[in-house]
């Protein structure tokens, strides 16, 4: 479980969202919405350990990110990030073998234990007929697979993902979005991603978080709809929701 106590975040002295009071829990996969530049993420980079917190606190299990060191926060937390991964020549099982790294000591030499986890990784996202293929041969979507199988090794209670979807098609990003919402279930992860795909986390995600006019409203998509908060982000879109079909429409 992830909890934020009055957590400013933002660059140098410079604020962008403060006075953050939420939880992500276990078992969940949670969708990060808004528009470009409202500190989406920077909230995630501050989660990741990547950004500190200009104030208040971020506590893994209790526990308060800042005291924990690098070894111990990669254990904690794995980290898949928008920008496309270009390594000629490595396989996907070298990618994934990657995840063990907080594990295998300077030399990075993976023990049968290890390989184990990496094939267990693969299968769980469905990519075990790929793992001797190079990465510069995957498609986008099986790309992504292949990066959440490297965090999935790195066997973190906590994955963040930004803009996981950002270079899917269609299809992809629906077979990417159920499968993180599968695993998050069945290994009671606490998955937290950003994502515009805004229909799709309305429909899959076991909660939203929505940033919008400097606050974060969080909640399930009926308790959003119910308070109103949905249809006040989504009209300053542009869109309209119809909650009895779970359907967008753009104005």
């Amino acid at each position: 479980m992830i909890e934020l106590q009055h957590l400013s975040v933002g660059y140098g002295t410079t604020s962008v969202l403060s006075d953050i009071n939420q939880s992500l829990r276990s078992g969940q996969m949670v969708c990060l919405l808004g528009a470009n530049g409202v500190g989406k993420s920077t909230i995630l980079r501050t989660l990741a350990g990547f950004l500190p917190p200009l104030s208040g606190k971020v506590l893994l299990e209790g526990c308060d990110l800042l005291s924990l060191t690098i070894s111990q926060r990669s254990q904690a937390v794995s980290v898949v990030l928008t920008e496309r991964v270009e390594v000629p020549y490595m396989k996907v099982t070298d990618l994934v073998g990657m995840g063990r790294s907080p594990y295998t000591g300077f030399f990075g030499r993976l023990s049968k234990a290890d390989k184990n986890i990496v094939d267990e990784a693969i299968e769980m996202v469905g990519i075990t007929g790929l793992a001797q293929r190079t990465i510069d041969t995957l498609s986008d979507g099986e790309r992504q697979k292949a990066l959440l199988a490297k965090a999935l090794a790195q066997q973190t209670p906590v994955i963040l993902l930004d803009e996981p979807t950002a270079f899917l098609d269609f299809h992809a990003k629906v077979s990417t979005l159920r499968l993180m919402l599968r695993l998050a279930h069945e290994t009671n992860k606490t998955i937290f991603l950003s994502t515009h795909d805004v229909e799709m986390a309305i429909q899959l995600s076991d909660a939203l978080w929505i940033v919008q006019d400097g606050a974060i409203e969080a909640g399930t998509t009926a308790s959003l709809t119910e308070s109103g908060r949905l249809q006040h982000f989504l009209q300053a879109e542009g869109i309209t929701y119809d909650a009895a079909e779970r359907t967008l429409k753009i104005k």
